[in-house]
């Protein structure tokens, strides 16, 4: 069965023929590092991992760069607030972004390029100075070099508008822009003082680059003139991979991406994410309320990536509740299997290919999530009737290993804190005394802060469940 995704650039589900078989060369939008990340980017960045797993799933070599925007004008603004310079405001986030990354179980891209590389300033020179000897770039009366669109026809076929919709001879020297006053762009842009100390020398004189040649420098600088699959959220479609395209094939003359993936905006409660609405949220401010990194990966990534997913903390606890049911059967499995061989499994067991074939088809997660956990509950079944013996239990658990190349949700190894353990023991201490209105209390409490215990012959087990509210 061939991997099929949907193409922003066609508006289809197309079967999926990288350049060379076997190799997938990605690019994904990084971070701009002005700020910590929030859970909308991080929608993105776990979708662009499902995507890596995926396909080195089903085989393929995949090398991935993700950039780090560590100049632009939200940089700049935010260094010269901060009267520090720009490497020095720029760094926490670069960290933190680094830190999220590894809580959240996304694989590192093997380059995580920085625009304010000297290799990189470089290359964004010499392709302006190629636009510019080619006629599809100019400088204008401010100092600054700007990209003509009319010279590339082709302009508005990602975000399907027609250059005929826009007005000649506007000029756009902002980074980020919507379509009513869509123009010219910026390919380099001349120093003023609100740019502090952040400059390059240039053949146009002191300035700095715009936001879309960076991408452009880096994507086609590591991977080639012609790339196999460009990721982003949906608002980088239109200005920044539509100004992305132009001058990149300007330059190149090839093709610059074969197949664009964008994810649709995240939103939170049923509301656009905002500060003022007070429902902004980064990774550690769902931490600092109990949630881990596992648990918002599976509350982002169970809903695929073309759909609109609405955060919310129910959503969060319903993630908490199936990767609790999906460890207590890894449990039951592990228990049963012991040291024993792999076995073959009983033949009318749910098919163990639904969940690769669900990822197939455009990175259909529920899909493939429904056919995990429909071997969940038949093998679940197996084992309560006592037909599952220890060697098919080891098949599973090596199927499953398989699925957590991709989903990558294998349990935490994390203790009982001592807070709870002390709970815990006072609560034995209880049961013995047959104080059952001090030991329901004492489990009351365990569970208000988010650990469940369950009184079994072989004693107190305990796991974590969503915090009381």
């Amino acid at each position: 069965m061939p991997l099929r995704f949907f193409n922003t650039m066609t508006r289809q589900v197309e079967d999926f023929t990288p350049r060379e078989p076997g190799w997938v060369g990605i690019y994904t939008c990084g971070p701009t590092v002005y700020n910590f990340a929030h859970i909308g980017n991080f929608r993105a960045y776990i979708f662009e991992d499902l995507l890596q797993r995926h396909l080195e799933f089903r085989g393929f070599r995949v090398q991935r760069v993700m950039n780090l925007t560590d100049v632009d004008d939200k940089t700049i603004r935010g260094c010269r607030a901060a009267g520090v310079s720009l490497d020095e405001f720029t760094a926490p986030f670069k960290k933190a972004f680094f830190e999220d990354l590894d809580t959240l179980r996304i694989k590192r891209a093997d380059h995580f390029p920085e625009a304010t590389e000297k290799k990189h300033i470089d290359r964004m020179i010499s392709m302006i100075s190629d636009l510019i000897a080619k006629g599809h770039a100019y400088r204008a009366e401010d100092g600054s070099v700007y990209f003509r669109i009319r010279t590339f026809p082709a302009y508005g076929q990602l975000a399907h508008f027609r250059l005929e919709d826009l007005r000649d001879g506007v000029r756009v020297s902002n980074d980020e822009y919507d379509k009513e006053n869509a123009g010219d762009f910026a390919l380099w842009k001349a120093w003023d003082e609100r740019d502090g100390d952040v400059s390059w020398e240039s053949p146009w004189g002191r300035g700095r680059p715009g936001w879309h040649i960076e991408c452009s420098a880096m994507a086609t600088g590591i991977l080639g003139p012609e790339i196999d699959i460009h990721c982003g959220g949906e608002d980088n479609i239109f200005p920044h991979h539509e100004a992305e395209i132009a001058q990149s094939e300007c330059v190149t003359g090839h093709r610059f991406v074969r197949l664009w993936m964008h994810c649709r905006h995240l939103q939170v409660e049923g509301s656009k994410m905002a500060k003022s609405a007070g429902n902004f949220f980064t990774l550690r401010d769902l931490m600092d309320k109990g949630w881990s990194g596992r648990e918002v990966r599976f509350a982002l990534i169970s809903v695929k990536y073309r759909e609109p997913l609405n955060f919310t903390f129910e959503g969060l606890a319903a993630a908490r509740a199936s990767l609790q049911r999906l460890d207590e059967w890894t449990l039951r499995l592990r228990e049963l299997a012991g040291a024993s061989d792999a076995a073959p499994l009983p033949g009318d067991m749910p098919s163990m290919d639904a969940f690769g074939e669900g990822l197939d088809e455009d990175l259909n997660i529920s899909g493939a999530l429904a056919g995990l956990f429909e071997v969940v509950r038949a093998t679940n079944r197996l084992m309560d009737a006592g037909q599952l013996s220890p060697g098919q239990s080891r098949t599973l658990l090596d199927w499953l290993a398989g699925l957590h190349s991709v989903l990558a949700m294998e349990p935490e190894d994390i203790g009982i804190p001592s807070e709870i353990q002390a709970l815990l023991e006072r609560r034995v201490d209880a049961r013995a005394a047959k104080d059952w209105k001090l030991s329901d209390e004492l489990r009351d409490k365990m569970l208000a802060a988010g650990w469940q215990v369950k009184d079994t012959k072989d004693g107190q087990k305990t796991t974590r469940v969503a915090p009381a509210a």
